[in-house]
Order: structure tokens, then C-alpha cells, then sequence
């Protein structure tokens, strides 16, 4: 993407945002990475960060390099108000489906963060303590909502990494636990390991 688009796009992110900020102290925006893999933890951000100190490259996380992402997030971390990660392991996904694990992860990430409102990718109807206000693609639209997806893509990233150390015959790093052939190759070969969603590998094995 050229510089002007990126930086027009982040503009039209910030300014989304600037709506909520004039109304709250502390607009969270929170959002997932990992719904569809086979493998690892739904990984939940929810992030508040000050209306008065943007990041640069801010973006939805699957729109940035893996070099990329791994650089805003540390500047994230450095500048955001709140921070908080949730997750949900296979057991539970496989207890109660994805969906509802992914909620309650969303719920995890949120418990400390004492928003005003919440910016939700798509999900709604969590529960929380103030407003929530689910956006349909809102790590596209909301610079809130993309600082999340940023801290749950590497969150995730860094986790499906440690786990490739322990079971390296499924090529965890590389894909992330997503369902590639040489994923899939792997689960015939060598079946699942505990790392894995049982209700989502049935038809692979």
C-alpha cells in the first residue's frame, strides 16, 4: 500500500475514534485473533489508547507484515493506557464452541480496564460494565478496535510459536496453527496433540 492510501486510511480510523474520545475518557477497543485455526488459543486485546498520542502504522493486523506487526505492538505497549489480553484454551472451545469462548476471552481482556465504551469487532452483547458498541469489520474502521488486533495477532503469533517448540512435527510456526495442507499432513501422520480443537479436526482425521 502506497504511503498516502496507509496514512489516509489511518486518518479515517483516528477520525472514526475522535467521536468517542470527545465523548469518553477511555474508549477501549477490543477484538480476536485465532477464531479459525485447528489448533492454540482464541486470543482476545482489548486496548485503550490516549486520544492525544497516536502510533503510527496502526492498521488492521492482517494488513501488516509480521516484521511489521511485531514493531507497533511494542510501540502499542509503550503508549496505550490499558492493555488486556484474554484468552480461551481447546478444552473450552471444544466445551462450549467458539463463539462463546471467544466471549469469554473478550470478557477476560476487559475486566480491569474501566472503559467508558467499548469498540467491539462484531461481537456484541458481552455484558460489560459500560456501553458496548459491536462494529461489523471494525478493525478496518475503528484505530481502537486495530490496536487490539494487533496486540491479539502477536499475542497469538508468539504463543502458536512456543508451541512449535514443544510439538515441532505440526509446523506450528509456520502456519499458525491454521489449516494448511502441511497442517493437515501432519494431523494424519501423527494425530492430534493437546494443543489442538478436537471439534475442529474431526473431518481432517
Amino acid at each position: 500500500m502506497a504511503r498516502t492510501d496507509r496514512l489516509e486510511r489511518q486518518l479515517k480510523m483516528i477520525e472514526h475514534d475522535k467521536a468517542y474520545w470527545n465523548a469518553c475518557e477511555r474508549v477501549a477497543g477490543m477484538d480476536e485473533a485465532g477464531r479459525g485455526p485447528l489448533a492454540g488459543n482464541v486470543v482476545t486485546a482489548c486496548v485503550i489508547m490516549p486520544p492525544d498520542a497516536f502510533v503510527d502504522w496502526v492498521d488492521d493486523s492482517k494488513k501488516l507484515s509480521a516484521v511489521r506487526r511485531e514493531k507497533v505492538y511494542e510501540e502499542i505497549m509503550k503508549t496505550a493506557l490499558y492493555v488486556g489480553v484474554g484468552r480461551a484454551d481447546p478444552a473450552e472451545i471444544d466445551r462450549i464452541n467458539i463463539l462463546q469462548a471467544t466471549m469469554n476471552a473478550m470478557r477476560r481482556a476487559a475486566q480491569d480496564a474501566k472503559a467508558n465504551i467499548y469498540l467491539i469487532d462484531a461481537v456484541k452483547n458481552l455484558g460489560l460494565d459500560a456501553p458496548e458498541v459491536p462494529i461489523i469489520h471494525g478493525d478496518a474502521v475503528s484505530y481502537s478496535i486495530a490496536a487490539a488486533s494487533i496486540v491479539a495477532k502477536v499475542t497469538r503469533d508468539r504463543e502458536l510459536e512456543e508451541l512449535d517448540k514443544l510439538y515441532p512435527e505440526y509446523g506450528f510456526a509456520k502456519h499458525k496453527g491454521y489449516g494448511t495442507p502441511q497442517h493437515i499432513a501432519a494431523l494424519r501422520e501423527f494425530g492430534p496433540c493437546p494443543a489442538h480443537r478436537m471439534t475442529f479436526i474431526g473431518k481432517f482425521l
